[in-house]
């Protein structure tokens, strides 16, 4: 049988790469960064084959033409290179992800899928930082965290259980882990869809839905928006939540965190990426290697490893 070894979740933003020049004096900028090299060096001694992302979209590989719910790149992915990420085709291992697409729909996880997949800084600075060889293959798995109604925790908790099931069941002595990529507490200038109220909304929704032929036309507003935007961060939640996700069983999260997004902002609904990471892999130990709220970055970053006990 394949073996899920274990994984890591950790906070990414938009701004870590491009505007790190900003807070490179910030003693909290380098801690984080320093904990991620921790995480590449967790995932490193797991020696995985092949890893699974699962992360978010920000409109530049789906939009508002058609966004599922879930969905996973069975063929071909790319990266979309914005933020200073990993640009262009990314190595994969296209018969784990189809035996995941089998396993999960078998399981009643109704998943989209694509054979030439985009994925955007959601999943790929996970992959840039945490990942300890270019080579090993990514399956990506995205979850709308952004366009609501968004899948609800239970279900993405649900989704991260199915994969862990699918994952073991399989024949053979593959090595996987998995990292959730995302959060934690942030609030970012962006409208819900149904209801844009101003002229920065309009360009917005008008972004998410025509951005998939040219979505570089929109990117330097969209990134102006970004940085002029006010932090919103929400340190008690963040130490509230990684204190659960160390303490708790993993069944537990999903009932604890019913309603994440109204505490941790827009943003926080990522944690959804974290929850299902932390399903996946089951019974762990777990070790939170730190935690940071990073105004200029608008977000709560932190980094989190799990230890499977059962692989």
């Amino acid at each position: 049988m394949a073996h899920l070894v274990g994984g890591v979740a950790a906070s990414h933003s938009t701004l870590m790469n491009t505007d790190f020049d900003r807070v490179v004096d910030r003693t909290s900028a380098q801690a984080f960064r320093d904990a991620l090299g921790k995480g590449r060096s967790f995932l490193t001694e797991l020696k995985p084959d092949a890893i699974i992302y699962i992360g978010s979209n920000h409109f530049r590989g789906f939009f508002l033409d058609l966004l599922p719910a879930f969905s996973i790149g069975v063929g071909k992915v790319a990266g979309s290179g914005e933020s200073g990420t990993p640009k262009g085709q990314l190595p994969t291992d296209q018969t784990l992800a189809r035996h995941l697409l089998e396993g999960l729909t078998a399981r009643d996880i109704d998943m989209a899928f694509s054979i030439d997949m985009t994925i955007d800084h959601g999943i790929t600075h996970a992959v840039q930082h945490l990942s300890p060889s270019p080579e090993i293959p990514v399956v990506p798995i995205v979850i709308n965290i952004f366009a609501p109604p968004l899948p609800s925790i239970t279900r993405s908790a649900a989704l991260g259980r199915a994969i862990g099931e699918v994952v073991r069941a399989l024949p053979g002595d593959q090595r996987v882990a998995v990292v959730g990529s995302g959060g934690l507490s942030h609030t970012l200038p962006w409208p819900d869809w149904r209801h844009p109220a101003t002229e920065q909304d309009r360009f917005l929704v008008e972004a998410w839905l025509n951005g998939r032929s040219d979505w570089q036309r929109y990117e330097a507003q969209r990134r102006e928006l970004i940085r002029s935007a006010d932090a919103v961060i929400n340190p008690e939640f963040d130490a509230r939540f990684l204190s659960a996700i160390a303490e708790m069983e993993a069944s537990e999260l999903a009932a604890t965190f019913v309603d994440l997004d109204a505490e941790a902002g827009n943003g926080g609904a990522e944690l959804r990426n974290w929850i299902a990471t932390r399903t996946a892999v089951g019974p762990a130990d777990v070790d939170v290697i730190g935690y940071w709220p990073i105004a200029e970055w608008l977000t709560g970053m932190g980094v989190v490893t799990f230890a499977s006990r059962s692989s």
